[in-house]
């Protein structure tokens, strides 16, 4: 028997709609102050250099790095099975870590935090809502100019 949409279902989609995709405001990287995101493995030992690398990128486009932040996942807690997975699907990031960039991107009046992996659109609507600037993959970031 079918029944019908109660209040606290998503309303049904209209035939013929098609949702439209959250499009990433425009972000000039030339003389902005940014944050470097990034979330590693536990088993990836040259975070270090690849941090390295995406600052020269974007000092390379006229960005300021002003700070950064680096997730390991597998170095303190979690399995060696869960080590290549996010903390969370929404942010990647632990909730504490996302404070701690969230904190700094505020402290240093942050134009952008820039994720070294890439991100999905909701990751980040997510994240540019948690850490008050907008939040984009290093290759969105460098693709822009």
């Amino acid at each position: 028997m079918h029944q019908t949409r109660r209040r606290d279902r998503r309303p049904a989609r209209r035939a013929g709609t098609v949702p439209t995709r959250h499009q990433a405001p425009a972000l000039t990287i030339d003389g902005a102050d940014v944050v470097i995101v990034g979330y590693f493995s536990g088993k990836q030992k040259d975070f270090g250099t690849l941090m390295d690398a995406a600052a020269q990128e974007l000092g390379a486009r006229g960005a300021r790095v002003v700070g950064r932040i680096v997730q390991r996942r597998g170095v303190s807690d979690g399995g060696a099975e869960k080590m290549a997975l996010p903390y969370s699907s929404r942010t990647l990031l632990t909730y504490g870590k996302v404070r701690e960039a969230a904190v700094l991107c505020e402290r240093t009046n942050t134009d952008a935090a820039v994720f070294v992996g890439h991100l999905t659109q909701r990751q980040r609507r997510v994240l540019t809502g948690m850490l008050g600037c907008p939040a984009v993959s290093l290759a969105d970031a460098l693709a822009v100019d």
